[in-house]
Formats: structure tokens, C-alpha cells, sequence
């Protein structure tokens, strides 16, 4: 590089060599022709002093991309400013519009027929190397590369769904051999068999100043856990009564195991559906009707997959939801049981009802202290949080506002409620028409063929206890617990009742293994009938 002055010191010339061993010229500067300054000149002697390493950087720059052409400074700020500045040069941008221009035409073509599909990103860059394709042949590759994954992806969640609502409604081995065993006890042995309670002890179970805690379930050692979990967390133990409720088929298991293995100094009674003279037909008839329909037991005892009417248009939460609501637990009548405490107890004033996924974590006697403002049930209400699957649900969740019966009678923004740990005052409950509602309703829907809702007991409640429903502080009962792992740990310890509410119950392999020690901390696993069912292993 060098620096020319004229001989009349009218302009300086700044040249680069080229290939040719010769210079070339890159900048020119004419100077004034009149007034010469030698001041002036100094300045820009100074001036180019500071930029000629830039230039020579720039130069060598080019130089070395193989771009040696340019000889002037502006073909150098052609070449350079863009990349200086961040942006490309207007070859390449067009070749990104052209590329996006044929990305949106092929967007709304069908793949053609003939078209075979690369296997792997290898694949493709293998094709693109041995074959002349298109731009437009290209990205009609890619949308069907891309189009065929997300077939993939989507086939593989709902088949995930599918092995994930089978898995929960299936009873675990341990738990079912727990049960066969305890059955196997009761009719061996006579202490399996003593009663419950025993006979001094049975004018408590009517005894209004004792703490009243109601369960309905056919799974033993769900059961044992709620009383453990119950009677250890009580700060007067001595006044806990369990009413356990069972059906025909597991009663002497569950008989078996509460009098081999006693809660002193609570009181545990053990009773079979059968074993209430209330339960008849003329009492319960649409119940009866429920589970004798064919079409209901089609629903929810035939192909669930075929049933949830897979489409192009189901996403995977609506999929999930509609088998959960496939589920036949909801024309069991242990899960209806409740509806029928003012008649099934009918000397008790108030009740807590307990679903067999709860841990009860906290003294709950201060429930019955509680003034329920001449409201029936006190119930944790579910429509003020942030957890949209469990504490962000109203009326429009549960049911279809495009049934004209639902749109004339109810709101689709009020909040609902939750079953799992209620406080029940019974005394209040048998003046009012709650359980003929709840009939009636059921019939309703029965008649609609299944329109007017689709998932279980909770709905028909929703209706029937309209009106009657008295919120109590959600800390006495935290959801959620089997339907998302990213529970809130310090909420979890402070809860008095959590629920395991969900396909992911801590029994089962596909529970959350972060919050299954909640549950397992109350199961006895020094028990020979736990130990040898393996349970949990």
C-alpha cells in the first residue's frame, strides 16, 4: 500500500498492489485549489494515518474470500458493509424470499402420490447429493418429512394416553392378592372374622359427640391408609369413628384386615352395600336402571378407544378426558354412596366423607366446629386458583351448554366444587330435596344418552347440592395430586387432606415418585399379608 502526493500537492492518491505485481488505485482525495493549508494538511495526513490500517485490514479481508476485484473503496463498502453491519448481500436475501415464496406455495398442495419419503435427515442429504432436485421438489420433501412426524408424535401420545388410562383402571397385582388372601383369612380364621366392633363399643357408632368420617371404596389398602393417615394425624384419636362401606365382593377382605389389624383407640366399623336394608330398588331405581342399561354398559365397559371417537380434530386433553369419563367406577354404586348418608346413617348429625385417594395430614376435628351457614356441605371450591386442571374449573367444565335443558338451568361461570373431603351436615341435608334432584337429573341425562354430561358423580352433585354448598378454606383440602408431578411441595406439607385425584394414584407404577411418600409413610410394610403380596416392590 502506498501514499502518492501530486506535484502540485492538489490531491493524494492511496493505491494497493494486485496480482499483477503492479498497484491499484483505492482512494482518491482532491484538495482544495485555492487557500492552501498547511494546517489542514497536517490534519489529514493525521487523519489517514489513523484509517489506513482499517483499509488494509479490509483489504486483506477481501483478499483472502477470494474477492480481489475491487478497486475502489466504495466496491469495498459494498462488499464489506453488509457483513460489518450484520445483514447478508442482496443475492442471498433474495434467495431466502424465492425459498419462502415456494414454502408457502407448496403449503396449500397435496404431496404427490408417487413421492417417496426420505427415512432420516441422512436420507435426505444423501438424496440431495446424488439427485438434481428442485427447490420446489424440495420442499415438498420436507412438508411430507415434517407432516410425517407430527402423524408420529401424535399416534405415539395418544397411544401413551391409552396405555396410561388402562394402567390406572387395572388393579395392581399386590393389591389384588392382598385382597384374595385377606378373603382366603376370613373364612379360615375366626379372629378375621370377630366383630366390628365389638359389641360394647357399638352404641358409639350413633353417638353424635364423636368425630364421624364416612369411606366408600373396594380397595383395602387405599382404605387402611385413610384411617392410619386419620387416626395418627388426630389429636384425640379416641373420638375417631370410621364407617367403611364396601361392596358384596371385597367385605370379608376388608373385614379381615381392620380386625386383624386394629386402630386403637378408634372405632372401626366395616359394612357391605348389602348390608343396608335402605338400599333397595324402590329406593335407588334409577341407579339400578344405570347400571342395567345396555347402552351405559356398552359406554363404559366396551372399547373406550373406539368409544372416545378418535379424530383428526381430538386433541390429546380432550382424548384423556374422554376416557377418563369412560371409566366404570361411574356407574358403580360405591361411588354414588354418598348421595344416601341422611339415609344410610340416619341417627348421625354431621359426617366427613372420605375418598379412598386422600392422606389426611392434619388434626380434621375442627371441621365439625365449623358453621356451615344452614348449608348442607362444606366443600373446598375449585374455580380461584391457577392450575388449570384442577383448581380452574366452573359449571362450563363439567357440563354441555348446548343441551337446552343445561343452557335454561344453569350458569356456565359458576364455580364448582370438590368431592374428596366434605363435611356433611346431614341434620340440614334430610329437609331438603337434594338426593330427588339428584335423581332426577341422572334420569335427564339417562334419556339424553349420556349428552347432558359425560364424567361421573361429580355433575349430577353440582346440580343437586345447588344452592347448598358452604366454601370452606382450600387449605383443609389440596387436588391435584394424581394429574400433574409439579405439585407445590410446601402446599402438599401444610394440606390437611391431600388428594391423589387422577389417573396417577400412589398405588400405582405411573404415580408421581415424588409425591408417593405422602402416601406410602402410612402403609404397615412389616405386615406378613403386605409383605408377601409384595406390594409396592
Amino acid at each position: 500500500m502506498q501514499l502518492h502526493f501530486s506535484p502540485s500537492m492538489r490531491s493524494i492518491t492511496i493505491s494497493s498492489s494486485n496480482n499483477n505485481g503492479g498497484f491499484g488505485e483505492l482512494m482518491k482525495i482532491k484538495l482544495a485549489p485555492r487557500h492552501f493549508n498547511y494546517r489542514r494538511l497536517f490534519h489529514t495526513i493525521l487523519l489517514l494515518a489513523f484509517l489506513l490500517p482499517f483499509v488494509f485490514i479490509l483489504t486483506a479481508l477481501v483478499t483472502l474470500e477470494g474477492v480481489n476485484k475491487c478497486s475502489s473503496f466504495d466496491c469495498l463498502g459494498r462488499r464489506l458493509g453488509p457483513k460489518l453491519l450484520g445483514r447478508t448481500d442482496d443475492s442471498k436475501q433474495r434467495l431466502v424470499k424465492n425459498f419462502v415464496k415456494i414454502l408457502n406455495q407448496v403449503n396449500s398442495e397435496e404431496l404427490p402420490s408417487v413421492m417417496k419419503l426420505p427415512e432420516s435427515y441422512a436420507h435426505l442429504v444423501s438424496e440431495m447429493k446424488n439427485n438434481k432436485y428442485s427447490a420446489k421438489e424440495f420442499a415438498l420433501m420436507l412438508k411430507g418429512m415434517m407432516e410425517r412426524s407430527e402423524r408420529e408424535i401424535r399416534e405415539s401420545k395418544f397411544a401413551e394416553l391409552m396405555n396410561k388410562h388402562f394402567a390406572a383402571s387395572a388393579v395392581p397385582k399386590g393389591i389384588h392378592c392382598l385382597s384374595l388372601r385377606l378373603t382366603d383369612e376370613y373364612s379360615s380364621n375366626a379372629h378375621a372374622r370377630r366383630q366390628l366392633p365389638s359389641p360394647e363399643l357399638l352404641p358409639l357408632l350413633s353417638e353424635n359427640l364423636l368425630h364421624h368420617f364416612v369411606l366408600s371404596t373396594d380397595n383395602i389398602l387405599a382404605a387402611s391408609v385413610v384411617v392410619n393417615s386419620a387416626v395418627q394425624s388426630s389429636l384425640r384419636p379416641e373420638k375417631t369413628v370410621f364407617h367403611v362401606i364396601t361392596d358384596k365382593k371385597t367385605y370379608a377382605g376388608m373385614h379381615s384386615w381392620f380386625a386383624l389389624n386394629p386402630v386403637s383407640p378408634a372405632i372401626v366399623e366395616v359394612r357391605g352395600i348389602h348390608q343396608f336394608d335402605w338400599l333397595t330398588r324402590e329406593n335407588i331405581p334409577v341407579l339400578e336402571a344405570v347400571e342395567g342399561h345396555y347402552g351405559i354398559r356398552k359406554y363404559y365397559h366396551g372399547n373406550h378407544v373406539t368409544g372416545a371417537n378418535l379424530s383428526d380434530t381430538t386433541t390429546p386433553r380432550s382424548f384423556a378426558s374422554k376416557l377418563q369419563a369412560r371409566s366404570p367406577k361411574y356407574i358403580s354404586l360405591l361411588n354414588h354412596i354418598r348421595i344416601y348418608l341422611p339415609e344410610l346413617f340416619p341417627n348421625l348429625h354431621k359426617v366427613v366423607f372420605l375418598d379412598d385417594d386422600v392422606v389426611i395430614q392434619r388434626d380434621l376435628s375442627p371441621l365439625w366446629s365449623i358453621d356451615l351457614k344452614g348449608k348442607v356441605n362444606g366443600a373446598v371450591e375449585t374455580c380461584k386458583g391457577e392450575d388449570e386442571w384442577v383448581m380452574s374449573k366452573r359449571f362450563r367444565n363439567y357440563f354441555n351448554f348446548s343441551h337446552p335443558l343445561i343452557a335454561k338451568n344453569l350458569n356456565p361461570d359458576e364455580c364448582a366444587w370438590a368431592y374428596g373431603m366434605n363435611i356433611f351436615d346431614l341434620h340440614t341435608w334430610r329437609k331438603t330435596n337434594i338426593r330427588d334432584t339428584y335423581h332426577s337429573w341422572l334420569k335427564e341425562n339417562l334419556k339424553s344418552k349420556l349428552t347432558m354430561w359425560k364424567l361421573g358423580t361429580l355433575p349430577p352433585a353440582l346440580i343437586a347440592f345447588k344452592g347448598h354448598v358452604h366454601p370452606i378454606d382450600p387449605s383443609w383440602h389440596m387436588l391435584g395430586l394424581g394429574y400433574q408431578n409439579k405439585s407445590n411441595i410446601d402446599k402438599v406439607k401444610k394440606a390437611a387432606v391431600i388428594h391423589y385425584n387422577g389417573q396417577s394414584k400412589p398405588w400405582l407404577e405411573l404415580g408421581f415418585e415424588h409425591l408417593r411418600p405422602y402416601w406410602t409413610k402410612y402403609v404397615d410394610y412389616s405386615n406378613d399379608f403386605i409383605k408377601n403380596c409384595h406390594i409396592l416392590e
